[in-house]
């Protein structure tokens, strides 16, 4: 596929299905990830890979983050959360691991992780997967941030959720964009 294609027909997945991305798509998805713009060449990013078992594990993680947020959740809305972690074979969370001693400013650096986000989900596409990516309050809770290995100070930037592209796709809806471009002439 042709990078100007993947642009103009990429569109988020309504719902996704195995197989997983092999090693091989992985690396090429990863390569494509790292080749992102990156002010001060930190290279912030880093992705987690959940996957197999783990989704179950990942699905606890999030009704527990409920739990804390929203005491007084029901049982239903803490198993719809669990779900979450199902909703594609892989999930890779994306963050952005900040130095705060870097002459670049944080959000500079989370910028470069979602700009590598982004370059995940065009080269899965690209490769004939496809990917949805999602954040909510469990990703700005810090006990998931630590659950996951993250410090205080990082950013998730996204859940990307991965996989082959379950029934028809969604229609794709026409892209204004004209009337988001201005000229500035001082």
């Amino acid at each position: 596929m042709q990078a100007i294609e993947a642009l103009l027909t990429r569109r988020s997945a309504r719902s996704l299905t195995g197989p997983a991305p092999d090693q091989g798509a992985l690396d090429l998805i990863f390569a494509s990830a790292a080749r992102a713009a990156d002010h001060g060449r930190l290279r912030p990013w880093r992705f987690i890979l959940i996957q197999a078992a783990a989704r179950e594990r990942f699905g606890a993680l999030l009704a527990e983050h409920l739990r804390r947020a929203h005491p007084g959740s029901s049982e239903e809305a803490l198993q719809r959360e669990r779900q979450k972690a199902f909703r594609a074979p892989l999930i890779v969370v994306v963050a952005a691991v900040v130095d705060p001693e870097a002459k670049i400013p944080a959000i500079e650096q989370i910028l470069a992780a979602a700009a590598a986000a982004q370059n995940v989900m065009l080269a899965s596409f690209a490769l004939g997967l496809n990917a949805m990516w999602k954040t909510g309050g469990a990703a700005y809770d810090e006990s998931v941030k630590a659950a996951l290995g993250l410090a205080p100070k990082d950013a998730i930037v996204g859940f990307l959720y991965l996989g082959a592209e379950a029934g028809a796709p969604a229609p794709r809806a026409e892209t204004a964009w004209r009337d988001r471009v201005q000229h500035w002439s001082g």
